[in-house]
């Protein structure tokens, strides 16, 4: 597996999940290195948003390890995942309608952060213009309710709430679905100044081009396994397609080609 610029910072072992008799996850392996974009691949039903939501603290794992810097995660909750520097974009657009596009921007910021973080409304105001800015290229009124916006345009407020975070990991579940090419692009934009600065992105994606301009690495799972890790200089749609039709043996772990 590859670790990238910086050394590993997360490192997943025979991560399990399972729902009764249905194991969403069988055996996922992964292993991710700051300033780098490692993308998860594979078919609806492989595991890629389970694995999200996992490390999101959204769900807790079965079996399997997780650790961050060399530390072990036993707890899982979105907030305590937040505080540990990870912040995902889900696959459905969270957001509370009724409110405005600066209130969802800023939702849930007063828990996570101490009251010295905390911050009056010129400065979020100035905070969230900034942002936006990166991924829209007209104005977007921050005092209108956000229920009242375009599609993209919720999806762009609810990846400028992950970036105010500034999060060590951010996750990325198909959030290109709703955004035409020239949003796309700003935030491809976006994403490579993370990994500038040494954050980790982890993309979610079943588009073959998109993976292949964007990721450094991909994992490729298939009906919950990691089969493969493919680093960019090898990548190609033929080794996707090759390793989603590959055989699946869960007592090997994904190597990186």
């Amino acid at each position: 597996m590859g670790t990238g610029k910086g050394g590993a910072m997360l490192r997943v072992t025979g991560l399990k999940k399972d729902f009764g008799q249905t194991q969403a996850l069988r055996n996922m392996n992964l292993e991710c290195g700051s300033g780098t974009v490692h993308t998860i691949f594979g078919e609806n039903g492989s595991g890629k948003t389970t694995f999200l939501k996992i490390l999101s603290g959204i769900l807790c794992p079965s079996a399997g390890t997780i650790l961050l810097n060399g530390v072990s995660i036993r707890q899982f909750t979105p907030r305590i995942a937040q505080s540990l520097g990870i912040f995902a974009v889900c696959q459905e657009i969270l957001i509370a309608p009724d409110r405005s596009v600066l209130e969802n921007i800023f939702l849930g910021y007063d828990r996570l952060f101490s009251l010295e973080g905390r911050m009056g409304r010129a400065r979020r105001v100035e905070l969230a213009l900034g942002q936006l800015s990166r991924l829209c290229r007209h104005r977007i009124d921050l005092d209108s309710a956000a229920g009242s916006q375009p599609l993209a345009v919720k999806q762009i407020v609810v990846l400028t709430r992950a970036l105010i975070r500034d999060p060590e990991i951010i996750l990325l579940d198909e959030s290109t679905s709703s955004l035409d090419i020239d949003t796309r692009n700003l935030l491809f934009d976006v994403i490579r100044e993370l990994t500038r600065r040494g954050k980790i992105v982890i993309f979610i994606s079943h588009r073959i081009d998109e993976v292949m301009e964007i990721s450094d690495f991909v994992t490729v799972l298939n009906s919950g396994n990691s089969v493969d890790t493919i680093a960019r200089g090898n990548l190609s749609p033929e080794a996707l397609l090759e390793a989603i039709s590959m055989e699946i043996n869960v007592d090997d772990d994904s190597n990186c080609r």
